[in-house]
């Protein structure tokens, strides 16, 4: 039974450069065309399996950028999701969004539509770095862009920071660090560039041209981050996220929790009834299968038990919570020491996870290397 929602908006006015997610540019696309086949893939969905869309808690629209969309896009969009996807028990609404593409028209269209959270991708307060990574917007669209959020209504609004940035200095960091607190927003997020293949930056960085920050850096850069998160009261909840008491990201958590969703649109991943799938990535291939009356799906992958319950470790693992024993047996009816002894019993000697009769989680050292310990839970490892 799906807990989520996600939709994907693939048009982008402008490519960051380190970008792989599936998009093209706004201009001279079938950008209504693509919101119709939309609609009728959430219709033909949801009549296929309604079961799994009886306790919906949350949707999220990604991208791409959604508020690449017009006003009258955004409101027809939204009018298709609460016409074909229940909404009785759905408690977040979020989008994410650019601080220069958010006209007020565009804000309110969101908030009559149902959105009651915006994730707000700024990376940096450093203009050159913004410059530098491709992004367009300056300090004081974001600024403008979330005064008026707050007055159109919404409270609930996060935004996301980039660091390990090419050229970035611990000061640069430590700098846009202070400017985004001082909004005294609910909710943040902040990751460390990964360069991905198909990417500017992996062009660059496969001529030698990208200055990317040491390693010992980037490991500074992150301990600045919790720190700093810690001191102004916000809790880290996940290796990158961090909140005020009542703002934790529903969503994101059912990724974590290794829970089930539904994911629409050209090149969105899913996971429904024990089945993992994506669908096609091409948009007008997308359109064409939609209005064919056919499900746009690519690939279908029913997930092992195995691969369930590395997905609950590694997943799990990325909250600072970790994984308890309690869910990990009610998932599964077995117990996560029995089959994972050996491994949790190293970890713990390389002070890399804490445990206790309550469950496993990252140390502070662990949250640094996350992935190596996550590697230690697969098969054959």
């Amino acid at each position: 039974m799906a807990r989520g929602v996600y939709i994907h908006i693939p048009f982008c006015h402008q490519i960051c450069n380190y970008c792989d997610f599936n998009k093209v540019f706004f201009k001279n696309q079938p950008v209504d065309e693509y919101i119709e086949a939309l609609g009728r893939e959430m219709a033909m969905t949801v009549a296929k399996t309604p079961e799994a869309f009886t306790n919906i808690e949350t949707i999220f629209l990604g991208g791409g950028t959604p508020t690449a969309l017009s006003a009258q896009q955004i409101e027809k969009l939204l009018q298709l999701i609460t016409k074909h996807i229940p909404m009785s028990s759905v408690k977040e609404f979020s989008s994410e969004a650019n601080p220069d593409e958010l006209t007020i028209e565009k804000l309110q269209a969101l908030y009559n539509g149902g959105v009651n959270r915006l994730s707000m991708g700024v990376q940096s307060f450093d203009q050159s770095l913004l410059t530098k990574i491709g992004r367009t917007h300056s300090n004081d669209h974001v600024y403008e862009t979330i005064q008026n959020a707050k007055n159109v209504g919404f409270e609930n609004i996060s935004i996301d920071l980039m660091y390990g940035l090419p050229g970035q200095t611990m000061e640069q960091w430590q700098d846009t660090l202070e400017k985004a607190l001082a909004l005294k927003l609910p909710h943040y997020s902040a990751y460390s560039l990964i360069v991905e293949p198909k990417t500017i930056f992996y062009i660059q960085y496969a001529k030698g041209k990208l200055n990317l920050p040491t390693e010992d850096l980037e490991a500074s850069m992150y301990g600045v981050l919790m720190d700093t998160m810690e001191a102004h009261g916000l809790q880290q909840y996940e290796i990158s996220n961090f909140a005020h008491e009542g703002y934790v990201s529903t969503h994101n958590k059912i990724y974590w929790d290794n829970d089930e969703y539904a994911g629409f649109g050209a090149g969105a991943h899913g996971y429904l009834n024990g089945i993992r799938y994506s669908n096609v990535a091409p948009i007008k291939k997308y359109i064409e299968t939609v209005m064919e009356g056919n499900l746009p799906l690519l690939q279908q992958h029913e997930v092992t038990v195995e691969e369930k319950l590395e997905e609950q470790m590694f997943l799990g693992l990325r909250k600072t919570a970790g994984v308890t024993h309690e869910e990990f047996e009610i998932k599964f009816n077995r117990s996560m020491i029995s089959l994972y002894e050996e491994t949790i019993s190293r970890l713990h000697q390389e002070d890399l996870i804490e445990f206790d009769t309550t469950g496993i989680r990252l140390t502070r050292k662990g949250r640094f290397i996350g992935n190596e310990v996550f590697q230690r839970f697969l098969v054959g490892e």
